[in-house]
């Protein structure tokens, strides 16, 4: 395997909540490549810079990236694995500083978005964007004031060499965001009990009944539908499914049905569901 192919594209830098994604989907020893935007994370696996990719697509608090939905059906990239990430933000000094002497404290602005009751409690600090939480982690421990703090993972800290000044900063503990594995070429994964799929419907009253009733009539369950606009027919619309089961079962015979059914349908991936309860016991 050449050096680019064992690679995983990330948005964002090292330290990162995608980081840490990819590190719990493909071990502590995974080599990143980081990208500025979802943009650049599609090129580079697309041009073979990096061999998979991981992608934030919904968070339990805010719903679905949708950039991120467009980007991934635009492209012809193939979902492989999934996972999701508990997202605790950690106040990070350099060293030596503390909460009393912090008065500017930058973070990507969803992670700041989950923080408000942490700066309603501190007025005297002031919030400022930037463009990723590990990135102003970094940037800080480059050269920033005993006055500047950041706001992101432990593991940003641990990198980069800062201080933990106070964890749990986010408002609802219940705070999860799902992350894709992404490759070039499609492979379903021994074990594999999901597939994610895009479709168009013919427009007549019933289409979208019908299109569901394959899966009830299989005893098939959906965990997810969205529809998207469709790019170039305003008022039309393309929907996702997760399907849950068996891609070589009941599941699969049920994406069969619907893609003889359908006016287009794409699988993206057949993969594990990683979004399942550990089991008990």
């Amino acid at each position: 395997m050449s050096v680019a192919a064992a690679r995983v594209a990330i948005q964002g830098e090292a330290g990162s909540f995608s980081h840490a994604a990819a590190r719990a989907l493909l071990g502590p020893a995974v080599e990143i490549a980081c990208c500025e935007s979802f943009a650049a994370l599609f090129a580079t696996l697309e041009s073979g810079q990096a061999g998979q990719a991981v992608l934030p697509i919904e968070n339990s608090l805010h719903g679905s990236i949708h950039e991120n939905y467009d980007r991934l059906t635009a492209s012809g990239a193939h979902i492989v694995g999934e996972t999701q990430l508990r997202i605790g933000h950690c106040l990070v000094g350099r060293p030596g500083s503390s909460l009393q002497t912090i008065r500017r404290v930058a973070s990507h602005a969803v992670a700041l978005s989950q923080c408000r009751r942490f700066f309603s409690e501190h007025p005297e600090i002031e919030a400022q964007v930037a463009y990723d939480t590990a990135g102003a982690v970094r940037d800080l421990l480059r050269g920033g004031l005993v006055s500047q703090a950041a706001i992101a993972s432990r593991l940003a800290a641990e990198l980069y060499g800062g201080q933990v000044l106070l964890e749990g900063l986010e408002d609802d503990p219940a705070n999860f965001t799902r992350f894709l594995l992404l490759a070039r070429e499609a492979r379903v994964p021994e074990g594999a009990d999901k597939t994610t799929l895009v479709f168009t419907l013919h427009s007549r009253p019933g289409a979208l009944h019908e299109a569901l009733g394959v899966f009830a009539r299989r005893g098939v369950d959906l965990s997810k539908i969205e529809s998207r606009p469709l790019r170039g027919r305003p008022w039309q619309y393309v929907f996702y499914l997760d399907v849950l089961g068996d891609p070589a079962g009941a599941a699969g015979e049920a994406v069969a049905e619907l893609r003889a059914s359908s006016e287009g349908l794409r699988v993206l991936g057949s993969y594990v569901d990683g979004l399942r309860p550990p089991s008990a016991g």
